[in-house]
């Protein structure tokens, strides 16, 4: 699996901004297949910032209605990496 399909997207909620206010916690969206390994690899490659921890949250998908039919949203894995000590990723730089 490549560096840049194991991470999907931060996520950017209201408990995850919360979480990110000492700037060294960084939830992401991950890939489902992906392990606690690959997660650490991709994130200090691509960041240029050292893992020390990293969790992993498999989330399972809602129902979902419209009139008579139901469907559920797919379920997806969400990773929550802790980092060094003055590391730090800035998503919003400039905005």
């Amino acid at each position: 699996m490549k560096l840049t399909d194991v991470i999907r997207r931060p996520l950017v909620t209201e408990k995850t901004t919360h979480l990110r206010e000492d700037g060294r916690t960084i939830v992401f969206e991950v890939a489902t297949g992906a392990n606690k390994i690959e997660i650490k690899r991709a994130v200090e490659s691509l960041f240029r910032v050292t893992v020390l921890r990293v969790r992993t949250i498999p989330v399972k998908g809602k129902v979902k209605r419209v009139g008579r039919f139901a469907g559920r949203t797919p379920d997806w894995k969400k990773a929550v990496a802790a980092l060094k000590e003055g590391d730090s990723i800035e998503f919003f730089e400039g905005v």
